[in-house]
């Protein structure tokens, strides 16, 4: 399965839930470092669709 930036927005925003809901400080910390890597993953996914498209209008110019 590919990962596309809905995915990951998603895996993020229930890691950011399950911070706020957690009554235990590791319990919190460990969903946090989940919500970063997860919006650190959507990140590069849209890097990666930028330069893409700028590499095909680039082509398409020349």
């Amino acid at each position: 399965m590919a990962l596309n930036r809905d995915f990951c927005e998603a895996r993020a925003r229930e890691a950011a839930v399950a911070a706020a809901d957690a009554t235990l400080e590791n319990v919190r910390e460990r969903a946090l470092r989940s919500e970063a890597a997860w919006r650190a993953m959507s990140e590069r996914i849209l890097e990666t669709e930028r330069a893409r498209e700028a590499k095909e209008i680039a082509r398409a110019a020349s």
